[in-house]
C-alpha cells in the first residue's frame, strides 16, 4: 500500500444511467488514463442505450457545492465539463474555471444528444454566450462538427472547414481546439487539433461495426483530461498534443472492442486492466 497521492481528474457533467456516456463513462476513461476519477452531477437524464427521453438540469448552487468540496479536499490535477444543461450551470463552470485557472480544463461543449429520436437538448438555447466564456478559459475544447457549427455559425463539412473552425475557436480564447471528424465523410476519421503553434491532423481508420456506438465524445475528452492530470509541472503544447494522440488511439481501440449491453447502441470498452504510463511528448 502506498501513501503517495494519486492525481485526480474531475468531470462536471451529466448522468447517463446506461453507463455509456456522461460522467459514468468519464470515470472509466479517467481510470484507463491512469488518474483517479471524481464526478460532479450537473444534469440528470432519463435514457438508455436505446435513446434519450428527457433532461433535468441540477440547480447551480448544488453543482457548486459538489465541486467546491472536491476541489477543497482532493488532488484535482485536471478537470472537464460535459453536459451542463442550463445557462446557469455553464456560467458556474466558467466561474469555477476562473477560480481554478491553474488547472487544465477540457470543455466538451455538449449541446444536443446525437443519434436519438428524442432530440432532447442537453443545453438550453440561451447558453451559447456563456459557453463562449467557458471556452475562452479552456485548455482544450473538443466539439464535434455539429457543435462547432453551433458555436461558430459556420458550416463544417470538410477537413479544411474543420481546420478553420479549430483555428477560430483558438482565436476566441481556447488554448487549443480539437474538432472531431467522426461525423465527416471519408474512409478515415480525421480530427483537427489547433494550437497557437499550428494545426495537427489526427487520422484513424473507421471501425466497421454491426451497429453504431454511444459515448465517443465523452470518452475522448475524458481520456485527454485523465492524461493531463498526470503531467508534472507546467503543461506545454508537446505534452498536450501527446495526450490527445494517446487518447485518440485508445478511443479507436475502445470502439473496436465495443459491446452491446441492451437493445440500443453499442458502448465502448476501454482497457481497464493495467495502469497507464505517464504521458510524454
Amino acid at each position: 500500500m502506498s501513501d503517495a497521492a494519486r492525481p485526480c481528474a474531475l468531470s462536471v457533467a451529466g448522468l447517463d444511467p446506461s453507463g455509456g456516456a456522461g460522467f459514468l463513462a468519464d470515470l472509466k476513461a479517467f481510470h484507463a488514463a491512469g488518474a483517479w476519477g471524481c464526478a460532479v452531477a450537473a444534469v440528470l437524464t432519463v435514457q438508455s442505450t436505446a435513446g434519450l427521453a428527457s433532461v433535468h438540469p441540477i440547480e447551480a448552487s448544488l453543482v457548486r457545492a459538489q465541486a467546491e468540496r472536491i476541489f477543497l479536499d482532493q488532488h484535482v490535477r485536471a478537470w472537464k465539463t460535459g453536459a451542463l444543461g442550463s445557462t446557469a450551470n455553464v456560467a458556474l463552470a466558467a466561474a469555477l474555471a476562473a477560480e481554478h485557472a491553474a488547472l487544465p480544463l477540457v470543455v466538451d461543449p455538449v449541446i444536443v444528444a446525437t443519434r436519438t429520436d428524442a432530440g432532447a437538448r442537453l443545453l438550453d438555447a440561451g447558453a451559447l454566450a456563456e459557453m463562449h466564456r467557458l471556452i475562452a478559459r479552456s485548455t482544450l475544447v473538443t466539439p464535434n462538427v455539429d457543435e462547432a457549427e453551433a458555436l461558430l455559425g459556420a458550416r463544417v463539412t470538410t477537413v479544411d472547414e474543420a481546420r478553420e473552425a479549430a483555428r477560430a475557436l483558438v482565436a476566441r480564447g481556447a488554448r487549443a481546439a480539437l474538432v472531431k471528424g467522426g461525423h465527416l465523410a471519408g474512409a478515415s476519421a480525421v480530427d483537427v487539433l489547433a494550437t497557437a503553434a499550428g494545426v495537427v491532423l489526427l487520422e484513424a481508420p473507421r471501425v466497421a461495426l454491426d451497429g453504431d456506438f454511444h459515448g465517443g465524445g465523452c470518452t475522448l475528452s475524458a481520456l485527454i483530461t485523465g492524461r493531463l492530470a498526470l503531467v508534472e509541472g507546467a503543461l506545454d503544447d508537446a505534452a498536450l498534443v501527446a495526450a490527445v494522440r494517446w487518447s485518440k488511439e485508445q478511443l479507436t481501440r475502445a470502439i473496436e472492442r465495443s459491446v452491446r449491453v441492451g437493445e440500443g447502441l453499442r458502448v465502448l470498452a476501454l482497457d481497464l486492466t493495467r495502469a497507464a504510463a505517464p504521458p510524454s511528448p
